[in-house]
């Protein structure tokens, strides 16, 4: 699943070719994802400019005069930015053209993502409402996430996921902040102290800017907005890893379960 690096990385790929420019024509070839995407969204969109494009969680934010076009990525989607003249194959449901030489073609294998239009302000619609802060922003401060994690019996990782608590860290960046910051991923929040949770803090920042910095990870159909897939899986410690050495003591790491998702870590390094 494209995560927050991804689908930073996606925003900052095609951006460049797209905002300021205006929308010439919407196609949809395929309406059913997510959810069916509005009928009138080509009336909506057609000739109007593009004026910025930017992020909040895993939720690419188109902005026009008039509104907002919301896109998720969802299991396998991409964006990027091709020629009018290739042709689309089997999972492109829809092309923003912008002009013959740029087309924002969204394409979803699975069909789990979503483009949703809105009118009223984004942190105000019901997809964004309940989202937690950004975890590059200041806002996700040591105090913030010490007190949320305050008499919480529930595992420190399925915490870090929780998007109402902040967003975008993701299974992949919460088994590497963890390893980073030498907490078991299964104990429970409460029981973390100021000190690790300040250390957490700062490995889910920086883990997070590497990927981005890296261009996201590669995981199965991933591609950035320049159609190249992320490099930064080449990085990881412990994601993928189960029942391969630790890469500081050379301890098997072990695997566990956590709603549904796998942890990976190392039994000596993690307390």
């Amino acid at each position: 699943m494209p995560e927050l690096p991804e689908v930073e990385t996606s925003c900052r790929g095609v951006a460049p070719h797209i905002v300021g420019r205006t929308l010439k024509q919407v196609v949809v070839r395929n309406n059913q994802l997510r959810w069916p995407i509005d009928g009138q969204l080509a009336e909506i969109l057609e000739g109007r400019k593009l004026l910025e494009l930017s992020r909040r969680g895993k939720y690419m934010l188109f902005r026009f005069k008039h509104g907002h076009l919301l896109m998720h990525l969802g299991m396998s989607g991409s964006v990027r930015v091709v020629e009018a003249a290739i042709e689309p194959e089997k999972h492109d449901h829809v092309d923003f053209i912008f002009g013959l030489d740029t087309v924002l073609r969204f394409t979803d294998p699975r069909r789990f993502g979503a483009i949703v239009w809105t009118d009223q302000p984004t942190e105000e619609h019901k997809l964004i409402q309940h989202l937690g802060p950004e975890p590059l922003s200041e806002k996700f401060s040591a105090d913030y996430l010490y007190q949320q994690t305050r008499k919480r019996k529930q595992a420190i990782k399925v915490l870090i996921m929780d998007s109402k608590v902040v967003v975008g860290v993701g299974n992949i960046y919460a088994n590497e902040s963890l390893y980073m910051s030498g907490i078991r991923p299964g104990r429970a929040a409460g029981r973390v102290t100021r000190a690790e949770i300040e250390r957490l803090l700062l490995n889910i920042k920086k883990v997070l800017k590497k990927a981005i910095a890296q261009g996201g990870t590669t995981l199965k159909d991933f591609v950035g907005g320049d159609g190249k897939p992320g490099y930064f899986k080449q990085e990881l410690n412990v994601y993928g890893r189960d029942g391969e050495p630790c890469l500081s003591c050379g301890t098997v790491l072990k695997s566990q379960r956590h709603v549904q998702r796998a942890s990976v870590y190392c039994p000596v390094c993690q307390k």
